[in-house]
């Protein structure tokens, strides 16, 4: 019989001495570890690569602090976990582009965004929560293959691809600055973005629509940035690429085995948001281990409804271009106006509402793909949709440069962790992953 929720709780509990196994060292496989390891759990975590963070490669990522009245880093503290262990840099404000190309800034007197680092270097996100572990006692084992079966615990990463992400990496002197771009040429389906940091920036763009020659949207992208911010002064050194794995799953606690971070689909369908979603639920997990709380419960109260009001807003935006995300920036200015922060209206988006749970309830599984595992559980996966008309289209001239730019860097030395199709096996699947 399976055991989920309370009685798996129990069954772990009572079985004190016994070694807790995660599979998985990414950022909510490291957060269980960390605090079992503080309740004086043995505790091994395995990973398939040779470092937490090896997946990436230095690129931005953003943690929200929108779907929450609680700030994020007060939540970790409360934890137990301590963020002061790597490199956060807080925005208050920055720029939303419509598809015209008006520059607009949302702004908040609360911290509304945090950039981290993702990677191996001692400053991100990866490597601080990783330290936290071993100094709580936890054992880490990289290079180490173990099976689901043998885990208490599954934190592993992304198995199939729901959207790609593309993105080049360079020097710069333009001062710390993030802008979220809506434009359904650039991004199709998504968003574009610029993120600086301290002398280094992140021009990306997304893909929730399969393309050929996916190379043109970056070029196009940086492009338009090179052209509406001509003091960035971009001097590229890298290029990279990673997907998202977008899931609903029936259940989270399976046969004595947690499902965590991406390997329970516990992600934002809209933005790909995710980090906040992870940690929090390898901390959930790792409480109903220790019998301070009940894993399934937990999810589905805290975390599975914000997933769901995501699916709902991902089925909106698959059927609205150019125009609608217009309206949508309109709104935000006027709410944040009226308001004197930009930061409820996001917050709105984000939060369950009726509009969102009715969406969900007659269209949001119509949308998803029916999967059965390999150890039964049923999950809905969001496909990565086939290309528009639209999409079809040459880049131009201003492109063509900066294709022409980074080919001269790549022949130099650069690196390039992505091939140019987003329909090809351009993003390697790994079976034993991290977030």
């Amino acid at each position: 019989m399976l055991q989920t929720g309370q009685a798996l709780a129990e069954a772990m509990t009572l079985a004190s001495d016994e070694a807790i196994h995660i599979m998985g060292a990414g950022l909510s496989g490291l957060a269980a570890a960390t605090i079992l390891a503080q309740a004086g759990r043995e505790v091994h975590v395995h990973d398939a690569r040779d470092d937490s963070g090896a997946r990436f490669d230095g690129d931005f990522q953003g943690i929200e602090n929108w779907s929450s009245d609680t700030d994020f880093l007060d939540q970790m503290r409360g934890w137990g976990l301590n963020p002061d262990e790597f490199k956060l840099t807080e925005f208050h404000e920055i720029d939303v582009i419509c598809p015209k190309d008006k520059i607009r800034k949302a702004w908040s007197p609360k911290v509304a965004f945090r950039v981290i680092e993702r990677g191996t270097a001692e400053h991100s996100i990866d490597q601080g929560l990783k330290r936290q572990a071993l100094a709580a006692g936890a054992n880490l084992h990289y290079k180490s293959r173990v099976k689901p079966d043998d885990c208490h615990i599954i934190a592993t990463g992304p198995k199939g691809t729901s959207a790609v992400a593309y993105g080049e990496i360079f020097h710069t002197t333009y001062p710390n600055h993030v802008a979220f771009h809506f434009n359904d040429k650039l991004a199709p389906g998504a968003y574009a973005y610029l993120i600086v940091i301290d002398g280094v920036g992140l021009i990306c763009t997304c893909l929730w629509r399969k393309q050929k020659k996916s190379d043109r949207f970056l070029n196009e992208t940086i492009a338009w940035y090179d052209k509406h911010y001509p003091d960035l002064d971009r001097k590229p050194f890298k290029r990279v690429g990673g997907k998202g794995d977008f899931t609903i799953n029936d259940r989270y606690a399976v046969d004595g085995r947690y499902y965590i971070g991406e390997s329970g689909g516990l992600q934002d369908f809209m933005w790909g948001f995710g980090m906040r979603y992870a940690i929090t639920s390898g901390v959930f997990a790792a409480h109903d281990i220790l019998g301070k709380g009940d894993y399934e419960k937990a999810v589905r109260k805290h975390l599975l409804p914000l997933v769901k009001t995501s699916a709902a807003n991902r089925f909106l935006m698959n059927r609205v271009g150019d125009r609608a995300f217009s309206k949508i920036v309109n709104m935000w200015m006027k709410n944040q106006k009226k308001k004197g922060d930009g930061l409820p209206f996001i917050a709105w988006m984000f939060r369950p509402d009726l509009l969102r749970r009715i969406t969900w309830g007659l269209f949001g599984k119509a949308m998803l793909k029916k999967e059965i595992t390999a150890d039964g559980r049923k999950i809905w996966r969001l496909p990565f949709r086939r290309a528009l008309k639209r999409d079809q289209w040459v880049q131009g001239g201003e492109a063509d440069a900066v294709a022409a730019q980074w080919d001269e860097i790549r022949i130099s030395g650069g690196n390039i962790s992505f091939t140019n199709d987003s329909d090809n096996a351009s993003i390697p699947t790994y079976s034993d992953d991290e977030e």
